[in-house]
């Protein structure tokens, strides 16, 4: 990513961020504790994400949840790998905490107006990446969401762009 663009990546055929959304801002009180070098970049690791309010601010990233696609392995929630269409969102590790959330829904709204309900099947990892587990992309900042299709489609936003400011809540 680059000035708030989003390259394809040739090697998943899929559209992916390069730095996963950047660091929040200062005041989200969660800092980075460490760096994770990959492809000779320095990436910020994050155990904690911005606190959950009814409207939490985010990046809203896309991920390809089917098999041989850019998540890597299957959804942290079920094993399973999932067809794109499906409204379903991977969180940072923070947000996913632990798991908490796995089948839980989450209320998107962009800012063109429209929202869409998704159910948590997978963590964007803040801390862990470069890996084949992690398709080798670099860690997720700690304030994705990272989208599926679907969930793009229903919001009415251009997956090309890579990533879009978004709101999210518990729903």
């Amino acid at each position: 990513m680059a000035n708030g663009k989003c390259n394809a990546d040739p090697d998943v055929g899929s559209h992916v961020c390069s730095t996963g959304g950047g660091p929040p801002p200062s005041s989200s009180g969660c800092q980075p504790f460490g760096n994770l070098i990959c492809k000779g970049k320095s990436h910020p690791q994050y155990k904690c994400s911005p606190r959950v309010t009814s409207s939490t601010k985010a990046i809203l990233t896309n991920n390809n949840f089917s098999e041989g696609g850019d998540g890597g392995d299957p959804s942290e929630c079920d094993g399973k790998f999932h067809d794109n269409s499906e409204l379903i969102v991977a969180l940072s590790t923070g947000w996913y905490n632990g798991g908490s959330r796995c089948g839980k829904k989450v209320k998107i709204s962009a800012r063109n107006g429209r929202s869409v309900v998704a159910v948590v099947v997978d963590e964007c990892d803040s801390i862990n990446g470069c890996d084949k587990a992690h398709a080798h992309l670099p860690p997720c900042g700690n304030n994705i969401a990272d989208g599926s299709d679907g969930v793009w489609n229903a919001l009415g936003l251009d997956i090309d762009v890579g990533e879009e400011p978004i709101t999210w809540s518990d729903a």
